[in-house]
């Protein structure tokens, strides 16, 4: 038996058409809800979806909601597969049927998911970024993003998401997973349209500071291990959005004739990066925001160490 769990905050009408496009293809559908203001909870009663209202004295994460939507589900029926869904997000049909029958013919898959897709792609950059982001490579993965299917049992295995985490939850499950011997595969299957709805530079700022955030934790936590899990990705934003920076500007500052030369670094890789993802308009956009997103990475970098060394856990970092 196969269940949804939805979780949202304030969705509008996104979260409504993601209720109706889940609504049907499972058994059963819960719907999390963390602090919404806008009726999502009675949209969501109104189809025969069960609601959970998350508790406001505990802080938010997509993690711990996920954990109780499961919870919820698993004291409605005893579902073997749990597809999770964003409430931003419109699954599409057969993505469930296929999803499941891979899961059924290849045993030690804990994970599938499919390609997500933005809607607006062409609203903005940002929204287009989003859908580049989202068109990982076929097969066998290192990780998933917020949409998937997976089995219950590997997930009560390592004991869900980790609820903590305010950014980064899906790949940190993945290789808690991988390392309980499970494989997470990505199939060439259309899943769900996915509406950023990113407009503002603010917005990609925050969502980028947000990776940042998420690097740094997810190296802090398994980077001694085999994975060494986003080392070279929190390495790289410090390097390039802190420490070169730093260094050049100090170099300046005291008229070093090789700070201009140094400077000269974020132009070239700007332009190495364009190369490699084909050298048209796009690749040129993706090449920009690769290079300026190390500045907000390093931020969040920072941010994630700033409250680890004080023991003051940071709250959501949000974009919309």
């Amino acid at each position: 038996m196969t269940g949804a769990v939805v979780i949202g905050r304030n969705e509008g009408a996104r979260l409504i058409r993601c209720l109706d496009s889940v609504c049907g293809q499972v058994a059963h559908v819960v719907y999390v809800d963390s602090g919404s203001s806008d009726g999502s909870m009675a949209a969501a009663r109104a189809r025969g979806v069960h609601v959970v209202d998350l508790d406001l004295n505990t802080p938010f994460t997509a993690a711990r909601a996920r954990n109780e939507g499961l919870a919820a589900l698993l004291d409605l029926a005893a579902v073997e597969y749990v597809q999770f869904v964003d409430g931003d997000c419109e699954l599409q049909r057969g993505w469930i049927e296929t999803a499941l029958a891979f899961l059924e013919e290849t045993s030690d898959a804990a994970v599938t998911f499919g390609r997500r897709r933005e809607r607006f792609p062409e609203a903005s950059v940002y929204n287009r970024l989003c859908d580049w982001e989202w068109d990982t490579p076929i097969g066998e993965s290192a990780a998933c993003g917020g949409d998937a299917l997976m089995r219950v049992e590997a997930l009560q295995q390592v004991g869900g998401y980790n609820p903590h985490l305010i950014a980064g939850e899906e790949p940190d499950l993945c290789v808690r997973l991988r390392g309980k011997g499970w494989r997470i595969w990505r199939l060439d299957h259309e899943m769900t349209l996915h509406d950023a709805a990113m407009t503002r530079f603010s917005q990609w700022w925050n969502r980028t500071r947000r990776a940042g955030h998420a690097f740094a934790e997810g190296a802090a936590l398994h980077g001694a291990g085999p994975t060494r899990h986003w080392v070279r990705e929190t390495r790289k934003a410090v390097i390039w959005g802190l420490i070169l920076p730093l260094v050049l500007l100090l170099a300046a500052v005291i008229g070093s004739p090789w700070a201009l030369l140094g400077f000269a670094a974020y132009p070239a890789q700007l332009l190495r990066l364009a190369l490699r993802e084909g050298g048209d308009r796009q690749a040129w956009e993706r090449a920009c925001f690769l290079v300026l997103g190390k500045f907000p990475e390093a931020l969040g970098v920072l941010q994630y160490w700033r409250g680890r060394l004080s023991g003051k856990r940071g709250g959501l970092i949000e974009y919309k």
